[in-house]
């Protein structure tokens, strides 16, 4: 039995796409895929691992940089980090990257494992009938219970929001409310706000060693885009939330598209000639995980889906999920020309997305809480994760794993998801398309001139049939008749019949013959004349006669058929009924 588990545990070695290179499930890392990255720090060709440790949330909160199984360094940070980016903020030699860390309403940049820079959010407004009240405070005018009553009137009706002060204090219990008062009167009040999510934006290049712009969004729905060396505000748009996810890509000089998932459960697209979202992605439940892939963005959601939209918002297909989200990274292989969508799930499995096809599983020993992809040390397929445990997890990509576009998840085929392929506009409909914008308003003229000509001839016809009985239906208001006529046989003997009808609502129609006119060389008929009898509304009568085609040529003529009225000249209703060659006659 031992022989054959070792065996199948080969094999199962042997057919998997991945290396196991490192798990340390003591490595007591608490993070999640917005605070980490990988990046060449030295300039050296080799990747390091930059890691913002959450510690336990309230100590131990350290930016972490990993090389190879072990840690390289340690910096103790302030604050819970919320994101961090490797950037390049200048073009002097050597070209080093710099690592930005977003905590509270702060940036701190560190350059060669060194605090460099700190960034602070610009203020916010601050209520003028909030900084009245404190005053009034400071000067003894009112009591902490006034001072509570007034603000809880301001909170519920004024349009900006309290600052930090004054919410801390509607939270104290009445005995403690006069010591916060004397201990922060005489402090001015502000009221600051925080970062809620930090991306990367290259300047004027797409290169990957071009510099790149900091996109940092903030709780009160602003999003700024910072200089990389003098740390100014180039460029802020405004949400109608919070964000808490990002995705940046284009230049700032050219062209730029930043998606952002807020909280009240939408995405929004920001371009560059907009300082309010360009398009909106409605979601049925809140987005956890935002990715771009290509042109797509993918979006994994809390109830269990994963969902595909353009960058218009316009929805390309959704994928259901066994397990609740808790991590998403993109997996990008310029090499291979290989992108694909990691999604790490609450049963300790990743899996692996390219559109909504799943084509890989990965089993964890413990759930995922964050994933990056990317060149780790000098090997460019490395996955990196870490656990809800603190577990440390390096896996690399075979150089001979081959990932089958076929879906491995039960469902519908993969046909159903292929777009069909629209040929691309040609240079001749380009040009048609160019001349009819050019002479849009002579094309139009030419189209309503030809429209009218043709309802003109349209009407000359209808008048010219009304007025000689041509149609099919009368144009009389007291015998209003409709009549066809079949043709039976195969000759030389023919069954003609005719169906008139009364269309009238109430009113009988009699006193009504019929008359033939044809060719008597051609065809002879028993009765080319009778009377109809009186026709009642809405009933059909069919009237038979027989005709007999003399030729032995071959050809056919016209039969025409007349509904007379005693007293009148003109018909009613005329037919022409085009009788077939005898075939019967021909035979013979």
């Amino acid at each position: 039995m031992s022989s054959v588990s070792h065996e199948l545990k080969d094999t199962s070695v042997a057919s998997s796409k991945w290396l196991d290179a490192h798990y340390d499930p003591v490595a007591n890392l608490y993070t999640f895929s917005s605070c980490i990255a990988l990046s060449d720090l030295h300039g050296d060709g080799e990747n390091k691992l930059v890691v913002g440790d959450l510690g336990t949330g309230v100590c131990n909160v350290k930016l972490k940089v990993y090389r190879g199984t072990g840690v390289l360094s340690e910096s103790t940070l302030l604050d819970l980090p919320t994101g961090l980016v490797s950037f390049l903020m200048d073009l002097h030699e050597p070209r080093t990257p710099a690592i930005a860390v977003a905590s509270g309403p702060f940036i701190y940049v560190y350059k060669n494992l060194r605090p460099y820079f700190k960034f602070t959010l610009p203020s916010l407004e601050v209520n003028p009938l909030e900084q009245d009240v404190w005053s009034q405070a400071k000067e003894d005018m009112i009591d902490p219970m006034t001072l509570k009553e007034m603000l809880e009137g301001l909170r519920d009706k004024a349009e900006i929001p309290l600052s930090v002060r004054s919410l801390r204090f509607l939270m104290l219990e009445p005995q403690e409310m006069e010591n916060f008062v004397l201990l922060h009167k005489e402090q001015p009040i502000r009221r600051q706000t925080v970062i809620t999510c930090i991306g990367m934006l290259k300047k004027n290049m797409a290169d990957e060693d071009a510099v790149s712009c900091l996109v940092i969004g903030t709780e009160n729905g602003d999003v700024y885009i910072l200089d990389p060396e003098a740390f100014t505000i180039l460029y802020k748009m405004s949400l109608p939330s919070s964000p808490t996810l990002m995705d940046v890509t284009g230049q700032f000089d050219v062209e730029f598209r930043i998606t952002v998932a807020c909280r009240n459960g939408n995405i929004y697209i920001l371009r560059r000639d907009s300082p309010k979202p360009k398009y909106c992605i409605e979601l049925s439940s809140h987005p956890v995980g935002l990715v771009r892939m290509g042109k797509n963005v993918v979006v994994g959601c809390t109830h269990e889906t994963l969902h595909g939209y353009t960058q218009k918002g316009k929805k390309l297909w959704t994928a259901y999920l066994p397990a609740p989200v808790t991590a998403m990274a993109l997996m990008d292989l310029p090499t291979r020309g290989f992108q694909a969508v990691l999604v790490g799930l609450a049963n300790c499995e990743v899996h692996m997305y390219r559109d909504k096809n799943l084509i890989s599983t990965i089993k964890t020993p413990d759930v995922v809480t964050s994933i990056c992809f990317g060149r780790y040390g000098r090997e460019d397929g490395t996955l990196i994760m870490t656990t809800k445990g603190g577990g440390l997890i390096v896996k690399i990509l075979k150089r001979t794993a081959v990932f089958d576009d076929r879906d491995s998840a039960p469902g519908p085929p993969i046909a159903q998801s292929i777009r069909l392929n629209v040929p691309k506009k040609t240079k001749l409909y380009v040009d048609q398309t160019l001349r009819e914008r050019e002479n849009a308003v002579a094309m139009h003229r030419a189209f309503q001139m030809d429209l009218s000509r043709l309802r003109l001839a349209a009407a000359r016809a209808y008048v010219k049939a009304l007025e000689s009985s041509l149609t099919p239906m009368s144009a009389s208001l007291t015998e209003p008749l409709k009549m066809n006529a079949v043709v039976q046989g195969l000759g030389p003997s023919f069954k003609l019949t005719l169906n008139i009808q009364n269309t009238a609502s109430c009113r009988p129609v009699m006193n009504l013959a019929i008359s033939f006119l044809y060719d008597e060389n051609l065809y002879s008929m028993r009765t080319a004349f009778f009377k109809i009898p009186l026709l009642v509304p809405g009933l059909n009568y069919p009237i038979d006669t027989f005709v007999e085609c003399l030729s032995d040529k071959g050809i056919s003529d016209i039969i025409k058929v007349f509904v007379l009225r005693e007293g009148k000249s003109a018909p009613l209703l005329t037919a022409h009924i085009n009788m077939p060659v005898s075939e019967g006659l021909a035979l013979n």
